[in-house]
């Protein structure tokens, strides 16, 4: 699988272990976020990663930002993406299990590394199981539609 990975300056360390993380699985593993410490906003990095997954250039994308949650809802205003913001497995298995979403979005300051890859782990192996959780999935993309006109 083709995977891209964002973050902030908060995120940087747990995108390295991540990626690390991903490549050891055997998926390709694409950087779209920063590589420096100064301060730099989370959006321009969600924005970037989740621009490719709407685009269909990537299969999934992860964005790492100090809670996850501000660059989650900068992924999830992009049309066309269903970022979970996660902070167990449990939400991100059945994220893309009911609700295909195509990204995951979680903090460097929220999780350690090993719950971080828990998480990771239960996200990128889960199918969406479609059945009555297709039309759901379908008529969420239509409330989309409806407010981008």
């Amino acid at each position: 699988m083709k995977i891209g990975i964002a973050n902030d300056h908060t995120g940087i360390e747990m995108k390295q272990e991540i990626t690390n993380y991903l490549e050891s699985m055997g998926h390709e593993v694409v950087n779209y976020g920063t590589d420096e410490h100064q301060s730099t906003s989370y959006v321009i990095w969600g924005e970037k990663v989740a621009n490719e997954v709407a685009a269909g250039n990537l299969d999934l994308g992860i964005a790492i930002c100090g809670t996850g949650l501000g660059i989650g809802l900068v992924c999830n205003k992009v049309p066309g993406i269903r970022a979970c913001i996660c902070s167990e497995p449990y939400t991100a298995r059945y994220s893309r299990l009911h609700n295909n979403c195509n990204m995951l979005t979680f903090g460097a300051r929220v999780v350690g590394v090993e719950m971080a890859k828990m998480i990771v782990h239960e996200f990128v192996t889960t199918e969406f199981e479609g059945g009555r959780h297709a039309e759901r999935v379908n008529q969420m993309m239509e409330v989309e539609k409806k407010h981008l006109k």
